[in-house]
């Protein structure tokens, strides 16, 4: 008998798409499946549509999520997959009868970590035909295997991609932190493993992509955020075409600055992109017809302009900050170390403040160190003599030991110094200096003198 699969299907607001997507993977030739569809505080008739198939199905199961996040949903149908296999099929796409078998093949041979197919879109306005042709373009997308690859290879991304159910909990799920880009992140995971992921452009995924170039930018743009945000978390998994976009947005506001200056350099970034443009735009609009050939120029610039934005977006908002996978993913996964002292370097803060020998007396007086500029008559010697024995007294507050304080550098404070804290804590008074750097044992400054350390 064969193995059983879990598809997983996450959907919000699909309610026109979903039953050609639900049909085309029941009437697949594996018969032994486990349909899974996520509903993601869906606002229209997609669980109507769901429960309709379930009805007559029982192999449909309904979950709803309500955060509504695709990284979400796939940790919930993860956690209840019943299948050996583990395969994704977006809302708005459709499989051929044979997708689920050749999937499998691919798996049981224990050699790869991911597989997954090539990703054809499909335009049903004449601006959604161009878009699709633009995806499908070495120019639009670059070197992203799956939207134009031929041959079988392995690759650094695959599409709705099928994994081994234990290697996807093994590794703790997608990370819900990510509003897009989890499945970017997910097979660098899977790579940085030691697994290999396959692609087969016999695999073809039908894709019904944006069917107005507006869309298309806004799509993009939300793609550049989440690229930025797994940047963040992984800076070795940026591949050179993930920043030709925001470099080219860099270079035409150089440009631009450079315009009152230097006018023939100033124009050279913008001619350069056109003559490409002009260039891509003529040899991909020869299998489009004349009805969507004059969106093509737009959705090429939509998705460079909305993928760069967002890129530089995502990067000035730190929606995500650098830290391993949270617990919060399907499977449990690592804890971040605590700033207070849970992880490496707590027990450095806690030494700083409190000295070797333990906590500080609560009758003592509070003492502070106060470090303002002044001529070279003095030296300040060994602030800090030894990680655990601060050389300014028991009572001196050299490093913060509560979370997130409040920092701010007086002007002429060199930055070794994180700032001064504003307020006290339940671990000692308020005021003192901030080592940054744990790794430097002493600072002689010739330009800084010590001039007082007196209780307050």
């Amino acid at each position: 008998m064969s193995d059983l699969v879990t598809v997983v299907v996450p959907a919000r607001n699909e309610e026109a798409n979903l039953g050609p997507c639900l049909s085309s993977i029941l009437n697949q030739d594996w018969r032994n499946l486990q349909l899974l569809v996520v509903d993601g505080a869906s606002t229209d008739g997609t669980r109507a549509v769901v429960q309709g198939f379930a009805g007559r199905d029982p192999r449909v199961e309904l979950l709803v999520n309500p955060q509504g996040t695709i990284p979400g949903s796939l940790n919930l149908a993860l956690r209840a997959a019943r299948g050996s296999w583990f395969i994704r099929v977006d809302a708005h796409a459709s499989v051929p009868p044979d997708y689920v078998r050749r999937l499998v093949h691919h798996l049981e041979s224990g050699d790869w970590g991911g597989v997954g197919g090539r990703k054809d879109g499909q335009g049903i306005t004449p601006a959604g035909r161009a878009i699709a042709a633009a995806m499908a373009s070495p120019f639009g997308v670059g070197n992203s295997t799956y939207h134009h690859g031929r041959c079988v290879r392995t690759v650094d991304h695959i599409p709705f991609g099928a994994y081994p159910t234990a290697l996807a909990r093994e590794l703790g799920g997608w990370d819900e932190r990510l509003l897009a880009n989890e499945d970017y992140e997910f097979d660098y995971r899977v790579r940085r493993q030691g697994r290999q992921l396959l692609f087969d452009p016999e695999l073809k995924i039908g894709w019904q992509c944006r069917q107005a170039v507006p869309e298309l930018f806004h799509q993009y743009r939300r793609y550049g955020r989440g690229k930025a945000d797994v940047a963040r978390l992984h800076p070795a998994s940026l591949q050179p075409r993930h920043v030709v976009a925001p470099g080219l947005l860099g270079s035409w506001l150089g440009a631009l600055l450079l315009l009152p200056v230097v006018r023939m350099l100033a124009a050279l970034p913008f001619a350069v992109y056109l003559l490409g443009l002009a260039f891509a735009t003529a040899h991909t609009s020869r299998g489009l017809d004349r009805r969507a050939r004059p969106y093509l120029p737009a959705a090429f610039l939509a998705m460079h302009v909305g993928w760069g934005l967002g890129f530089w977006e995502g990067l000035a908002r730190r929606r995500v900050a650098h830290q391993s996978p949270s617990a919060s993913l399907g499977a449990q996964g690592s804890k971040s170390p605590s700033p207070s002292g849970g992880g490496q370097g707590g027990g450095l803060a806690r030494a700083a403040v409190h000295g070797a020998g333990g906590d500080r007396d609560p009758g003592a007086p509070a003492r502070s160190v106060r470090v303002r500029r002044g001529r070279p008559r003095a030296r300040l010697h060994h602030v800090c003599r030894r990680r655990d024995r601060p050389r300014a007294g028991p009572g001196a507050r050299l490093l913060s030991a509560g979370p997130a304080p409040q920092r701010r550098r007086p002007a002429g404070l060199p930055r070794r110094f994180g700032g001064v804290r504003r307020g006290g804590d339940a671990g000692g008074p308020a005021g003192g200096v901030f080592l940054r750097s744990p790794r430097w044992r002493c600072w002689r400054p010739r330009w800084w003198r010590l001039s007082s350390v007196t209780p307050r």
